[in-house]
């Protein structure tokens, strides 16, 4: 029997939530609703310009947040992310536990950099704009990959920000290669639209060569397949994988299965903070397909979870949620 639901390997970041106004975004010109990689410096900037803003602390990342959500759905998961021995990154390993995901990763000595960080800007149509000092997390190497919890894993999850410096890629490689040799299902997730501008080709060939399951939204959706037709779009992704889910905001997702496309309506809500609903979504959709649920079922479900994580600040859920899947899921 397979220990964990799912192994999932990302950049590990402690963030910091902010709720900001629009002329904070626009007069330091920010570059709204997307994620920029800063040194620390810039970052410290920004950090010294929210002073008198109040301040959460998260540990995070896009695929840590998955796999918070697949705890709480009631699945098991496993987490590697590379945090440094300080502060933040004892924080990181102590929140992890706590929410219930499995992280027995060795820190890197203080020596060698600071946990990772990430500024989370949330304005007040419930758009994020992010600024990240990835720290240590560049760090991850093929080496920090569990060989054998990987084996004991159903499906493998990996975010497409691993793709931003060489050792998590090649670490991300050889979590892709080791699964597929253990017959471990591989799903993989785009992260953000400015990654497939910079990585389309090299995602092109992660999808045909890799991937059995991919998550994108419909920007990145319509960025990979270079259309501006959605639904083609999906088509065009559904012509590499086996199966795809692509969240469409508010509108739900499209599910598509062996070049079959179906649309699965969301749950409409009044959206606080958007930071964490594709997270979400994937959490919903693994921990579903991972339980034997079929992949609209999946898809219900991971859109229940995005309703429920944009009605709150920041990007990660923060109670068990388990009890309600018998009830979403009829």
């Amino acid at each position: 029997m397979n220990k964990y639901d799912v192994f999932g390997v990302g950049n590990a970041l402690v963030d910091t939530l902010a709720f900001v106004d629009d002329d904070f975004i626009r007069e330091r010109k920010l570059n709204r609703g997307t994620m920029t990689l800063v040194d620390a410096e810039t970052q410290g900037r920004i950090l010294l310009d929210l002073q008198h803003t109040e301040l959460t602390l998260r540990s995070g990342g896009s695929a840590c947040n998955t796999m918070i959500g697949v705890a709480l759905s009631g699945g098991s998961a496993f987490y590697s992310g590379k945090v440094s021995g300080d502060t933040n990154g004892e924080f990181y390993r102590q929140d992890l536990i706590r929410a219930g995901v499995h992280f027995d990763v060795h820190p890197a000595p203080e020596t060698s950099g600071v946990t990772g960080t990430c500024v989370v800007m949330t304005t007040p149509d419930a758009e994020r704009t992010m600024y990240t000092h990835l720290g240590v997390s560049i760090t991850l190497s093929p080496g920090d990959i569990d060989i054998d919890r990987l084996k004991n894993s159903k499906i493998a999850y990996l975010e497409g920000y691993l793709w931003d410096t060489e050792g998590p890629r090649q670490a991300c490689l050889k979590t892709m290669e080791e699964a597929k040799k253990n017959k471990v299902l591989v799903s993989a997730t785009f992260s953000d639209p400015f990654c497939v501008s910079r990585y389309r080709n090299d995602f092109h060939h992660m999808a045909k060569e890799h991937c059995d399951i991919l998550f994108c939204n419909a920007d990145e959706a319509r960025m990979f397949a270079d259309m501006d037709d959605l639904e083609k779009s999906v088509h065009y992704i559904g012509g590499m994988v086996d199966l795809a889910f692509v969240t469409n905001s508010d509108k739900g997702a499209f599910v598509i299965e062996k070049k079959k496309l179906r649309s699965v309506s969301g749950f409409p809500v009044k959206a606080l903070d958007t930071n964490g609903a594709g997270d979400a979504f994937a959490a919903g959709v693994l921990f579903g397909l991972s339980h034997g649920y079929s992949p609209d079922h999946a898809a219900r479900w991971g859109n229940y979870l995005a309703s429920r994580i944009v009605q709150i600040p920041g990007a990660r859920l923060e109670s068990s949620l388990s009890e309600m899947v018998k009830q979403i899921l009829v």
